[in-house]
């Protein structure tokens, strides 16, 4: 299994466990992370599931897909060069240990 930390913007970390070729989206459906909503199911069709990857994991979790950038643009929350759609990060051996964290909510 693959370990994954999520933390929620008031610093709150929950530490889950992953399947291999689960998507981080996945995952956090899985286990109740809060914060990660997945209306498209995974289609990236939605920003719903937008994450900020620890820069020290960037490598690990590869480019963004084709697209990508184009639908982080209708998150509801800040994007930055660390955003992404956790729907298009796969769970591979690589990412044990990985952090994620989650954007605070706008009211």
């Amino acid at each position: 299994m693959v370990s994954i930390t999520f933390i929620q913007p008031d610093g709150a970390a929950q530490t889950v466990q992953a399947t291999e070729g689960d998507s981080v989206m996945q995952t956090a459906l899985n286990n109740n992370i809060a914060g990660i909503f997945a209306e498209c199911g995974g289609a990236m069709m939605c920003a719903t599931c937008h994450c900020y990857v620890e820069d020290d994991w960037s490598a690990q979790t590869g480019p963004k897909s084709d697209g990508e950038d184009d639908m982080l643009e209708c998150a509801e929350t800040e994007v930055t060069d660390a955003s992404r759609l956790t729907c298009q990060i796969k769970v591979t051996p690589d990412l044990d240990g990985l952090v994620i964290r989650l954007p605070a909510e706008l009211s």
